[in-house]
């Protein structure tokens, strides 16, 4: 079923600001993790179904045309770009620019990328590798990047900014299920999707240092960042905490655990 989905699908990852992908991706890893319960397939069905319900491409990404955009250039491999610049995850969110709009819902928002300056030559900017490893490698660290953004620039819209490294994350732990050969265009569809909602959301520039949490400490500091976020009770700030832990795990940044401080801190729990 993933093999004849989700290459249909991976154009409009962004749709109803990744809730699809993110649904499919914890459904895949139930699956890989557990086996086929029914549960877990039924909740598959379900991601699926929503994502294609919702689906809608990102303007200007590779595969899609329309008007006033352009078609992103095939991914390549880093180290073969020439005179142009190899931009990290991190450095190639950073050139994202930002709608002026703040009003109206993510399919609203989404078309006005299309009229944006500079979004063409922002979406370009990162050099996607070929190689399904190389690519399993960026995509991680695009989670790492719209984890630790967070941490900066989450104030800007709380609950929607936490997608930028939750669907990365969903795509992350769904390429185990994949055809290899599906790993770099799913990359290539999570940077177009993270900088979509980076574009759409973030503030223009970060909160104040004085503003942001410490990183929990010590040995049982993963422990006591999950369970603060189950505590708070909302799924936003839940799914954004597992998001964290995992980058924390990959990478040791405490800058991770911080972020997930951060949203359970901007985040209001639930009625």
């Amino acid at each position: 079923m993933l093999a004849t989905w989700w290459p249909r699908l991976l154009p409009g990852l962004a749709a109803a600001a990744t809730h699809g992908i993110i649904r499919v991706g914890h459904a895949v890893r139930a699956l890989l993790a557990d086996g086929d319960d029914p549960d877990h397939v039924t909740e598959l069905a379900h991601g699926l179904a929503y994502w294609a319900a919702r689906w809608q491409p990102v303007p200007g990404a590779e595969g899609t045309e329309g008007a006033g955009t352009q078609r992103r250039p095939s991914p390549v491999v880093p180290g073969t770009s020439g005179d142009r610049p190899v931009l990290t995850p991190a450095a190639a969110l950073a050139s994202v620019p930002r709608i002026a709009s703040q009003s109206g819902g993510i399919q609203e928002r989404l078309t006005q990328l299309a009229g944006l300056a500079g979004w063409s030559a922002a979406l370009a900017a990162p050099l996607l590798p070929r190689s399904p490893d190389e690519a399993r490698e960026w995509l991680a660290g695009l989670t790492h990047a719209g984890v630790a953004r967070y941490l900066d620039y989450g104030h800007g819209s709380p609950v929607m900014l936490v997608h930028a490294a939750t669907a990365p994350t969903a795509v992350l732990r769904t390429l185990p299920a994949l055809d290899r050969d599906l790993w770099a265009p799913s990359a290539a569809a999570a940077w177009d999707a993270a900088a979509a909602l980076t574009a759409i959301y973030a503030p223009p520039g970060p909160a104040p240092l004085e503003a942001l949490p410490a990183a929990p400490d010590g040995p049982g500091a993963v422990d006591e960042t999950f369970a603060r976020a189950v505590g708070h009770g909302d799924e936003h700030v839940i799914k954004f905490a597992d998001a964290a832990v995992d980058v924390h795990a990959r990478t040791g940044d405490p800058a991770a655990l911080a972020a997930a401080v951060r949203a359970i801190e901007l985040t209001p729990r639930p009625a």
